[in-house]
Parts: structure tokens; sequence; C-alpha cells
């Protein structure tokens, strides 16, 4: 990947890669027009009974906004695709809108009420999709009567974008997976052995000793990688609390959804649409993480959160004081280049066996009040195509969900942006048999509401000690069942 690509991710994706504000009302960005909407042919000179017949081509707007691509950085690239369709049929008319992602959300939402819908939208990640429940159209006819071929894609990656009561709302264009990203030197000071770099393979620790590489042995590891002022680990009869210097483990940049998937798929909505539920294996999870907060003290609490010896561009594993997070592919960026410290990346960890590597991807969604289903399909296919794809994938940055694109990603990857290091990119690919759908970002009722509430909760966790978990549950669960109520 270019070297373009690589600062497009640092400063697109780590810092803005969860865009889902909402906004004042937008005005358009300025874009470039596409070929005029109708072909007329040249004039001749047969008799008027043989005059050449108008050509209207059908109109297909492409609304970007809701991700990726609203930055002007992007906009002749973009152009640039649309050009290159429209110059190479004469049935349709691509049209590229760009909306200002802060206000994205509200011009869709006030097309699609006044009947307005655009034809295309993307690229756009799950939780901007599910801003929008109900509002996509189900490919699969189309997918069947075109014969579209989905042998290029991980076929888990195909059933990620299926919907229950919905249908099949995307084809993979661009993903992000998770895993374990670690520093090396922490490890070797401390004289342990490395993650292990395969999906399922168990952990051998330094005296070869064989375990699984689960929750337990990342807890373990945590508690020795988490050292006070005086060189105690968090495994001490004599370990201070109150003066650690370096932590072991962190979920970075994500929020109670996402650390619940780390145990475990799953949805805080029953199925029934209305019902609150707190998944089995995200209770656990928080739990784990509360307790490693406050009793087993592996992971960054509130307070220490915001201490400075945590903080650099690159987030607190940038710090250099950090052992090990887990993070998304858009988190390999430039403040990786300059870091002193060896890092490499290592599988997720399994929870009860199963292992659950949390995906982001961005894909496009025609939406169901499109007029032109058909038209919008086609050139879907299109941007979808591997040549147009690798281009748009150029301009936004991400790693293509095509599989045969993706050695070569990985090779011109390394290339350009780290040719001094050998990295584990293999462990990278394998992620994406692991993801969770549900999705940790999918639909909730009330979307921001009951995103603010269980952020409070969360926060309050983070900042108070000595609590007692169950209760502070079971009150999550009546504040939220409250608001999906009344979201009904």
């Amino acid at each position: 990947m270019r070297k373009s690509l690589l600062a497009l991710l640092s400063l697109v994706m780590v810092f803005g890669l969860f865009l889902s504000a909402c906004g004042s009302p937008a005005t358009e960005a300025p874009a470039t027009q596409a070929p005029v909407a109708t072909d007329v042919p040249a004039a001749t000179d047969a008799p008027a009974t043989e005059a050449p017949v108008t050509t209207a081509r059908t109109r297909v707007r492409w609304f970007v906004g809701l991700g990726a691509g609203s930055d002007e950085g992007t906009f002749a690239g973009q152009q640039a695709v649309v050009d290159e369709f429209n110059a190479s049929q004469d049935a349709i008319e691509l049209v590229l809108e760009i909306v200002d992602n802060d206000s994205a959300y509200d011009v869709l939402a006030t097309q699609i009420a006044a009947g307005n819908a655009p034809d295309i939208v993307g690229p756009v990640g799950i939780r901007g999709r599910d801003s929008f429940k109900g509002a996509w159209l189900d490919l699969q006819p189309l997918i069947d009567s075109t014969n579209y071929d989905l042998s290029d894609y991980d076929p888990a990656m195909v059933e990620f974008y299926q919907v229950k009561e919905e249908g099949q709302l995307g084809i993979p264009f661009a993903i992000y997976p998770s895993f374990v990203i670690y520093n090396l030197d922490l490890f070797d000071e401390a004289g342990l052995a490395y993650p292990p770099a395969e999906h399922g393979a168990p952990y051998i620790d330094a005296e070869g000793n064989s375990r699984p590489w689960d929750m337990d042995t990342l807890r373990e590891l945590g508690m020795l990688l988490t050292v006070d002022a005086n060189g105690n680990d968090a495994t001490s009869p004599d370990f201070d609390p109150e003066n650690i210097v370096q932590f072991g483990w962190q979920n970075q940049w994500t929020d109670p959804r996402g650390i619940g998937t780390f145990f475990g798929a799953g949805s805080i909505v029953a199925d029934d649409g209305k019902t609150v539920q707190i998944p089995a294996a995200w209770e656990a999870a928080w739990e784990w993480t509360y307790n490693g907060w406050w009793e087993d003290y592996f992971i960054p609490n509130g307070p220490y959160g915001g201490a400075d010896f945590l903080q650099s561009g690159g987030g607190t594993f940038g710090s250099g004081n950090l052992a090990m997070v887990h993070i998304h592919m858009w988190y390999v960026a430039p403040w990786a280049l300059d870091v002193p410290f060896e890092w490499q990346f290592a599988a997720t960890p399994s929870y009860n066996g199963t292992i659950t590597a949390k995906m982001h991807a961005d894909t496009f969604g025609i939406p169901r009040g499109s007029k032109n289903h058909e038209a919008a399909f086609e050139v879907l296919s299109y941007l979808l195509s591997s040549e147009t794809a690798g281009k748009l994938l150029n301009v936004y940055g991400g790693m293509p969900a095509r599989l045969s694109m993706q050695d070569n990603y990985f090779d011109t990857y390394s290339a350009d942006n780290f040719p001094t290091r050998d990295i584990n990119w293999d462990v990278v690919v394998d992620a994406v048999e692991y993801p969770d759908n549900p999705n940790h970002e999918s639909w909730m009722p009330a979307f921001q509401e009951t995103t603010d509430r269980y952020d409070e909760f969360w926060n309050y966790l983070a900042n108070t000690p000595d609590l007692d978990f169950q209760a502070e549950l079971d009150t999550l669960k009546t504040a939220l069942q409250r608001i999906f109520d009344a979201a009904q």
C-alpha cells in the first residue's frame, strides 16, 4: 500500500474510525458533475422518418458520508471512479453526492423520509448501517438473478452481512480484523514467552509447558507484566497498586459492547427487538475487566487511563508502558514506525473454547427506497470488482475483503511502510474467520440514548472500586429497559 494510504489510515481510521455523529443540516460538498444525463446521437442526413432516437440514461445517485469518503482528500479519487464508470457504458449515469460526516446522518434520514432515497450508500460500517434499520434492500435476489460470484470472499464475511429478518444487506468490501498486538521488549524483560501466532494454538511458556491461550492465561500474563515503581509485578504480595508504572493488558479504543464481544458475540437486545438482555459472555467479560481494574490491577482503570506515562500518539500501547492490547487493523499506522520498542501481532485468545475476533468492516448498501435497484446493483458490482475495489481501497484505506487481493495487499503494505520488520500478517488474515455476528456495533432501540446510558455505567465502574458488580449490572438492565420501552 502506498504511503498516502498509511497516512490516511492514521488520520482517518485511528482518530476517526468511529464516525457516527448527527449534527446540523449539511450542505453537500462540491462535487464535479458527471457526464450529462442524456446521450443524444449526432445529427445525420437520414430521412426524418429514420431520425435517431434519444436514449436516456438511468440516473444512479451514490451517497457518501456515513463513513470514509467525506474528507476532501478523497474527493478526486472517488470522482475518478465515477467518470470511469460513466465512460464504460451508456445505460447508467452515476452521480456522486458527498455530504460531510457531521450531518450525513440527518441528510440521509431526510432524503429517505421524503421518498428521495439515493441508490447506493457507502462506504458504511455496521454502526452507520444500523442507524437506519429496515431501510436497506436484501441483495440476495439480485445476487441470485445476476449469478454474482461470491467465491472470492471468505464465507464468514459473507454471512457477516446477513441480518435476521432483513436478508443479505451487503457484500464484503473493506475489512478491519482485530488481533492482539504486544510489546516484545516488555515480554523479554519479564522473561516471558510470546503469545501464540496462530489462532487456536496453545501458549507455550518459557519452560516449555503448554496451556490454552484463553482468558485465564491472558490474565496471568497481564499480571506478570504489570509492574509498580519498585519493580514488583501484580502477582507479588509487595505489589503497590498506587504506584503502577507499567500495565499488562487493555482492550484499546472500544466500548462495553466491544469488550463484551471479546468473550463472545451477542447483542444487548433480545430477538423480540424490545427486551434488554446481557449475554452471559458479556457479563463475564465485564466482571473480568472490573476485577482487572480494581483487584488484579493489570488493566488501566479510569484514574490510570489519564496518567502521563500512558499517553502517546498511538494511545496507551504506543507509550511503551503497556504490554498487550486488542485492536483492529486500522491501528497499524505511522506511530508504529517510530516507537522505540519492538512489537508483533498475536492471536485473539478464546473464551470457553470459542475465539471471537470482533470485526470492523465497510461495504455499500442499496436503500429499499431507491427506484433503481437493478441499475444500482450493476454499479455496486462495478465498485466491488477487483480493479475498482483496489482503487477505492487506495482512497479509503482498509484491508481488501476479496481473498485474491489480500496477499498482494500485505506485500505492498510491508514493503512501503515496514520494510525492516517481519510482521505476522497471517494472524490478521486468519482473524477474518472469527468475526462477531451479531456485530458489536449493531442496532439498538434509542441508539444514542442507550449508548449514553451504558457508557455512564462503564465510566462509573472504571472510576469506582469496591462496587457490587451484580447490583450495578441489575441497575443498568433496569435503566436500559426503561429506555427501550419509551422507544416503542
